[in-house]
């Protein structure tokens, strides 16, 4: 095993790698593309690394996982008080009726998964990895993989824009008597513009073909 660091530098840059941690089996022969482990499609769950070890060594590998008590710990209370909560408010329950909390919460739903939280709960990857100068980074340099760092940047940033389309969309009371109605479609535009300008920038760097920017390089 080799980290990042004085003595592993030589071995990042010999093997071509800029992030860590990557694995590979080396063979008695020559060794063949499948002895790198495929991050990107496979990740970093202990079940496809226990195949892919399998099928390079014919070593098996049995992946024993414990009872999640903690997970139960939490959601069992969580059900409950959600219940006792919805039955002592069952007459204020109307107020659910209103379409501007089912607005948040389905703007908060597709936020979530165009962001990739969905991908990370079935590869889950890393919140970061280090690169080879030894920084921690949290965007990965490919279109194919993804931190979990990376997907909550980019779910702010969609919220940073939805928000900026409701600045310039709607009017809201308590700007009026702040006196600002006025200027906020103009902050509304100015996010739109700044945040498009920073996701086309990410974009350009996991595609490293792409020739357009907007703003940031």
């Amino acid at each position: 095993m080799v980290d990042i660091d004085e003595d592993g530098v030589d071995v990042f840059q010999q093997l071509q790698l800029n992030s860590a941690p990557t694995y590979f089996h080396f063979p008695s022969g020559k060794s063949k593309k499948e002895d790198k482990y495929d991050v990107g499609r496979n990740g970093y769950s202990a079940d496809a690394l226990g195949k892919w070890i399998a099928e390079r060594t014919s070593v098996h590998i049995t992946v024993m996982r414990p009872p999640n008590y903690l997970l139960l710990a939490i959601w069992i209370p969580a059900v409950l008080i959600g219940t006792l909560f919805v039955y002592l408010k069952r007459e204020n329950l109307h107020k659910f009726r209103d379409s501007r909390y089912w607005a948040v919460a389905a703007i908060i739903w597709i936020l979530a998964m165009i962001s990739g939280q969905m991908w990370n709960h079935i590869r889950g990857p890393p919140f970061a990895h280090r690169t080879a100068q030894g920084d921690t980074g949290y965007f990965s340099g490919t279109s194919q993989y993804q931190f979990i760092a990376e997907t909550y940047i980019i779910f702010l940033l969609y919220g940073a824009i939805t928000v900026g389309f409701v600045l310039m969309n709607e009017r809201f009371a308590f700007f009026d008597d702040m006196g600002i109605s006025k200027v906020t479609p103009i902050v509304g535009l100015g996010m739109v513009v700044v945040v498009f300008g920073y996701l086309l920038s990410i974009f350009r760097m996991k595609y490293g073909g792409y020739p357009y920017s907007f703003l940031f390089r």
